[in-house]
């Protein structure tokens, strides 16, 4: 039998926790935080807050709805970076003492290599090597996973992160926090080709996005100049230009990458992986290519304490351990 772990999530503004028994998710317990919706983002300090009402009550219901005592788990788990270093803190202090309490060992999980395992809770998995392009509000990178815990980032954003742009886009047209599933919605009844907006072009297979956020802004800022009722008019067709160039920019450098390195597996992960067009079109780019395409469940996309278990088991194996003296990591690298 493989190992029982604990895993704890809290990078951002979801207190999550699960049960991983020998590879196998027991389950995946997320706890929301509705408190930043009024102030139309993440406010660091309440989502700290927040966290602290909630981490009990949440790991107390992933193990007893998992059937495990405490004194049963081998290892306690949890996100140690990339996040809101408030909100990590949470996370890093409870499991640390919880770990202390039972005399368990800790695994220390970074946030963006989790979200690529994410994969390996459900069949069908990835072969390695795949490429993944982990998508998110703070994140936008191009992954080359060669292993479990092998992984190398081949490409990345030089500015603002993919959700970052569905977010601010979302604010300009007046849609409330958060922005990026509505945008989506809208999105379904608009065309896509009905407006146009700059993009940057960036070397290699990095990525850009502050330019698309500019370009959106001043084209909004003329067309409400001659009709201020612009917006409301072509909502919908305004949500879908944006998605499908936003969509557009992020596949066009994957389809690169994938050429370049041989990989005929391809994956998404992260939040951004839950938009629905995001999701048809790379399928559409693996059909046209023939290549292999795997896309998480929806709980799996946004952050949760499931693929941080994933990620423990995998180092639990290797004996990748951490000690007491861990701190958290507000930025902490993919290696």
């Amino acid at each position: 039998m493989g190992p029982t772990i604990l895993a704890i999530e809290s990078s951002c503004d979801e207190t999550s926790a699960a049960v991983i028994t020998n590879g196998k998710v027991l389950n995946n317990i997320i706890a929301s935080q509705s408190v930043h919706q009024k102030y139309g983002g993440v406010v660091p300090e309440l989502a700290s807050r927040a966290h602290q009402q909630q981490i009990v009550q949440v790991v107390d219901r992933a193990l007893s709805e998992a059937g495990i005592v405490p004194g049963r788990l081998d290892a306690i788990a949890f996100t140690r970076g990339p996040g809101l270093i408030g909100a990590l803190l949470v996370g890093v202090s409870f499991a640390k003492g919880l770990a202390l309490a039972l005399q368990k060992p800790l695994i220390e999980v970074n946030h963006m290599q989790a979200h690529v395992l994410a994969h390996f809770i459900k069949d069908p998995v990835p072969a390695f090597p795949f490429l993944c392009l982990t998508v998110s509000g703070g994140h936008t990178q191009l992954v080359l996973v060669e292993d479990f815990l092998t992984m190398r980032v081949v490409g990345e954003t030089q500015d603002d992160a993919a959700g970052e742009a569905f977010d601010k886009a979302a604010k300009l047209l007046g849609i409330p926090y958060p922005g990026g599933p509505l945008i989506d919605r809208y999105a379904r009844e608009g065309r896509g080709d009905a407006f146009r907006f700059a993009r940057t072009v960036m070397p290699g297979f990095d990525y850009s996005f502050s330019g698309i956020k500019t370009s959106f802004m001043y084209f909004l800022r003329a067309e409400t100049s001659k009709d201020p009722e612009f917006i409301a008019k072509h909502r919908n067709d305004l949500c879908a230009s944006l998605q499908r160039t936003l969509v557009d920019m992020l596949l066009e450098k994957m389809d690169k990458a994938a050429q370049a390195f041989g990989v005929t597996q391809l994956a998404v992960a992260g939040g951004v992986a839950a938009n629905s067009e995001l999701r048809s079109a790379l399928s559409a780019l693996g059909a046209r290519r023939g290549w292999s395409v795997y896309i998480p469940d929806f709980q799996y996309c946004t952050d949760n304490a499931a693929m941080i278990a994933m990620a423990a088991h995998y180092k639990f194996l290797a004996g990748d351990f951490t000690s007491q003296e861990v701190s958290p990591l507000a930025r902490y690298a993919l290696s």
